[in-house]
């Protein structure tokens, strides 16, 4: 990553990379928007490499950790996409059965990113299971680009049974103590909130910064939820307002919390929108969360 300082880079750039990364403008857009800001000693190439994910020296639990049992495997998901493959980890040293999260990825497939945060869960004392919703199109294609162009090609209804399938299969392996959470990010964090409207017995759910369900489907909720949010994530933040009115008069439980001056994209920490103290406390929440609604 460059040594551009990120306080001295405008809100409006990382406004612009969010549209980007959620594909309302496309790539050539981007770099001649971005232009805009590339005064001074910046520069558009130094700008975009600013921005753009840093997977390789970013990772926190390696793939070949010695502590986790960590391996890809398939399952099948009859009413989404077929045959899904998905990174399954749990902890070596596990001498009972586990608490089974799902971990849902972005916009853009199961990723590397997306890998460690599974890892990270399992590190904890779970079972996790990352499903990749590009399977069906070939799988997560190597670059984030790529990803979001073929994840735009499946319908968003048809990948959360793909989601679904997970926590059926995960709930009967041999492993799990049948309890499941799920966590996701952005399209993920919709994902888990659609999962806590369609699975009556999930047992937690908690959405980072994701699109909120309908105000009708919120009386089918049954799971507790945990619910992040960025203050500057206006696109995703204003609807919680109606979202929470929802929860309350249907008394759903659920914890809520907004980080302050933190983007959406606060918890990937491969990219400069990365907030260290909010992404911190955020994960230690939920693993609080999962420990208790879980074991």
């Amino acid at each position: 990553m460059s040594e551009i300082n990120k306080e001295d880079i405008k809100q409006e750039v990382f406004d612009l990379y969010d549209d980007y990364a959620h594909s309302r403008i496309n790539r050539r857009d981007f770099v001649q928007k971005l232009g805009l800001y590339a005064v001074g000693g910046l520069t558009v190439p130094s700008l975009m490499s600013f921005l753009m994910p840093d997977y390789q020296e970013r990772i926190q639990v390696k793939a070949d950790d010695s502590r986790l049992r960590s391996e890809y495997i398939n399952y099948n998901s009859s009413k989404g996409g077929g045959n899904i493959k998905a990174l399954l980890s749990k902890p070596v040293e596990a001498k009972k059965k586990l608490g089974g999260i799902i971990v849902v990825h972005e916009n853009r497939g199961l990723n590397p990113h997306i890998e460690d945060v599974a890892r990270r869960a399992a590190l904890a004392g779970f079972v996790s299971l990352a499903p990749d919703a590009l399977t069906p199109l070939g799988g997560y294609p190597g670059n984030d680009d790529e990803g979001r162009t073929l994840q735009s090609k499946r319908n968003r209804d048809e990948m959360l049974e793909d989601f679904i399938a997970a926590y059926e299969f995960l709930k009967e392996h041999k492993d799990c103590n049948d309890k499941i959470g799920v966590v996701g990010f952005c399209f993920g964090g919709w994902i888990s909130n659609m999962m806590a409207v369609r699975i009556s017995g999930l047992d937690a759910a908690v959405p980072f910064y994701g699109g909120q369900p309908a105000i009708e489907e919120v009386p089918k909720i049954k799971a507790p939820l945990m619910l992040h949010y960025a203050e500057l994530d206006t696109r995703i933040t204003e609807g919680w307002k109606a979202y929470e009115t929802a929860l309350k008069e249907n008394k759903k439980e659920y914890t809520a919390y907004i980080y302050p001056k933190a983007n959406h994209g606060f918890h990937n920490d491969t990219t400069p929108r990365y907030d260290k103290a909010a992404a911190e406390l955020a994960w230690n929440r939920t693993l609080e969360f999962f420990k208790d609604k879980l074991n």
